[in-house]
């Protein structure tokens, strides 16, 4: 023959993938299918994909004259307007891939699957070998023709089991089948309700897509679904474009795929393995040296279409530069215990100066209507479209949250409620931490194809009065200052937040965010500077593909947050957990200005950020022991003044760092990363004290991380 024909396995069925959970209770339906009786029409739809298939399909000429054999898998789905979307295609060869989405064109558009009388959507798995001959058309029986034999056999005398010593006489396939109805792993998490685990190095890789001038999505909300940037970004395809071309088990897990992945027809799951292996050198600590072992098990599933989990163990121990060793004594909690690890937990000593942290994740994720998520777990969230957020940040320490994000029209409605910890040995109880609650809600309305804006609110409140978690912030749809105002004067801590983001045109986005703790219209009248108008504001731009480098990202960002925001003159109330703040990390009472550069060619990445400000803390001496408005935690009566209150007010600290790394991506299925990174840190107070003293650091690392969180080290 002139060419060879690809033929669909004869007995191999179209197995279908269900989108509903329930089987379909009727296929697609070929104009050749309609006089069909039911019980016939999937053998039908089976035989006429494969003859059409079969007549259509052209061997490459290259291919034709190698005699190529080999398998080619498919993936595809028919739509609910009866279409055929070739969605996935594995080949030793692209023009086999060309040739098959060609196919695919000519295929006629038929009736769509149905539910309960309804058009729906399904796909189909099947591969397709060569050389083979025609497809051959099955003998299906009827329904009537299956009771007829379960009559007959049903009405032959049963014999009699006689007892039979050997205990493993009857045997169930039933694990067999379940082995038998594997398939090929397709990646379903990328088009799944689960997050994309948020940092800032990864998600510059997608940012353009979703600003694109026209697109209706929401970029503010983090860490976003794989659903919510699926349509705007290829994951499957990027993963594909980095992957190595290899063969072997052993290469293939570590340079190309996840360790362990399975997938069945209602069903899939991933497991894989936590590294984060750093040695270093730091200018100022008495060893020299800094390390951090981090081992961990890390595991995303999904079961149906529309529940999904994802859970993360880490063990680690670490021994960081002296400024971040400090930092983090100094936000011990009551007890033992000398450390929390900024953005990881409480820290117990290991050996003599090293600190061991073990840190859980985990969520569930269900999707009840496509419109609707709902989360529930342990971990941390953010909102804003910068690198820092002044309304929700993740530089605090995971905790308990219970997430819903609602998307109809051009807008996005944000609801969290969390479970946070004071601890303080001032309020602990029983040496048990003190539980406070937060409750934000945040509406994004793309106003135009240009301009989005955003509305956020949280109120904090803790068990005064025996008073729990209170329902009256339980509705998502409610103003939580007015709840705050009807519950007692001083019974919650409410905040409100304004953000803008304008796209000036596909490459660079203007963005801000203004947050309001407390407002007096009468000192600011008065121009006093009152220490009751408390509020901070960003402002930012990102410039994509900067002067037409593809893969680059600049990032310019302002923020300045007045004295006394964010704290409460109920401590328990500040916006912090864990002894760190849920917004701006640096607190409040500070200028600040962040400049980022980001680089990825291939799997090679570069990053670089500067921080330029000043600060304005606490002298917490004999002689002057005020609070200054800098901290979260500090008592708002021990004030200094009413009245001319100033950014870097108290002891003035003027802050530097770079912080430059570059890497290579050893797997882009897990973002494995080898990587080198430099932190020069300058830190000169105007008076050292025993809390605030000068600092000068050059802290040089190298490691091999699996990225899957953001690393703050510019407090």
């Amino acid at each position: 023959m002139k060419h060879l024909f690809f033929a669909l396995l004869v007995l191999v069925q179209l197995t279908v993938v269900a989108q509903t959970q329930v089987t379909y209770e009727k296929p697609p339906v070929f104009e050749e299918c309609k006089d069909q009786i039911i019980d016939q029409q999937k053998e039908c739809f089976r035989f006429n994909f494969n003859t059409r298939f079969f007549k259509t399909f052209k061997m490459p000429e290259n291919l034709n004259s190698e005699n190529y054999s080999g398998v080619l898998k498919l993936l595809f789905e028919v739509d609910k307007e009866g279409f055929f979307q070739l969605i996935y295609i594995d080949a030793e060869y692209d023009e086999l891939k060309t040739e098959t989405q060609r196919v695919f064109e000519q295929l006629p558009r038929v009736e769509p699957a149905t539910y309960d009388g309804r058009p729906t959507f399904s796909q189909y798995t099947t591969e397709i070998t060569v050389p083979m001959d025609a497809p051959v058309k099955l003998d299906v029986p009827s329904e009537t023709d299956i009771q007829v034999a379960e009559e007959n056999t049903t009405s032959k005398p049963k014999k009699k089991r006689e007892k039979d010593p050997n205990l493993n006489a009857v045997l169930s396939n039933e694990i067999d089948s379940i082995n038998k109805s594997l398939k090929p792993f397709s990646h379903r998490e990328y088009s799944s309700q689960l997050n994309i685990p948020f940092t800032h190095n990864y998600y510059a890789k997608f940012d353009k897509n979703m600003n694109a001038i026209g697109t209706n999505s929401h970029t503010a909300s983090k860490p976003f679904l794989y659903d919510d940037v699926a349509p705007y970004y290829d994951f499957k395809s990027e993963k594909e474009s980095l992957s190595k071309d290899i063969n072997g088990l052993i290469e293939r897990k570590l340079w190309n795929e996840r360790m362990v992945r399975v997938e069945g027809k209602d069903y899939w799951f991933t497991i894989d393995p936590i590294l984060d292996l750093q040695v270093g050198a730091d200018s100022e600590s008495e060893s020299g040296s800094t390390y951090n072992n981090t081992r961990g098990v890390f595991i995303q599933a999904g079961i149906g279409k529309r529940f999904n989990f994802m859970t993360s163990f880490y063990e680690s121990q670490g021994r960081f530069a002296k400024y971040f060793n400090d930092y983090a004594e100094s936000l011990k909690a009551f007890g033992p215990d000398p450390a929390i690890i900024p953005g990881r937990g409480i820290a117990k000593r290991f050996k003599e100066d090293s600190y061991d942290y073990p840190v859980a994740e985990a969520y569930l994720s269900y999707t009840p209507a496509k419109f609707l998520n709902v989360q529930f777990g342990h971990g941390r969230n953010f909102i804003g479209d910068g690198y820092r957020s002044l309304f929700q940040s993740d530089v605090a320490s995971p905790s308990p949250f219970l997430k819903t994000n609602l998307k109809f029209w051009k807008i996005k409605y944000t609801s969290s409620w969390m479970w946070l910890k004071d601890v303080r040995d001032e309020v602990v109880q029983d040496g048990a931490f003190l539980t406070k609650y937060m409750a934000n809600h945040y509406l994004s309305w793309n106003v135009s194809k240009r301009l989005n804006l955003g509305f956020f609110e949280s109120v904090i409140w803790n068990n005064a009065n025996d008073r729990g978690f209170d329902v009256n912030y339980l509705n998502p749809l409610i103003f939580l200052r007015a709840v705050e105002f009807e519950t007692g004067q001083d019974a919650g801590n409410a905040l409100i937040g304004l953000s803008a983001k304008y796209k000036y045109n596909n490459k660079v986005n203007l963005y801000g965010q203004f947050i309001l703790d407390e407002f007096s219209l009468s000192d600011i009248r008065a121009g006093e500077k009152s220490w009751k108008n408390k509020f901070g504001y960003q402002l930012g731009m990102k410039y994509f593909d900067a002067f037409n480098v593809d893969g680059l990202l600049l990032q310019a960002e302002y923020n300045q947050v007045r004295p006394y925001t964010f704290s409460h003159n109920t401590v328990v109330l500040n916006y912090g957990h864990n002894n760190q703040s849920m917004a701006h990390l640096w607190g409040a009472n500070f200028r600040e200005l962040v400049l980022i550069g980001r680089y990825n060619y291939k799997r090679w990445f570069g990053d670089a950020k500067f921080i330029m400000g000043t600060r304005g803390v606490s002298f917490n001496t004999p002689e002057d022991d005020f609070y200054y408005g800098g901290s979260i935690y500090g008592n708002e009566n021990n004030r200094p003044s009413d009245t001319g209150i100033a950014i870097g007010q108290g002891n003035k600290v003027s802050q530097f760092q770079a912080d430059l790394q570059a890497g290579y991506i050893v797997n882009p299925a897990t973002n494995l990363r080898l990587f080198s990174n430099l932190t020069l840190r300058n830190f000169d107070p105007t008076v050292e004290t025993t809390s605030t003293q000068q600092s000068n650091t050059v802290w040089f690392t190298i490691g091999l991380r699996t990225d899957l969180f953001n690393w703050y080290n510019d407090f």
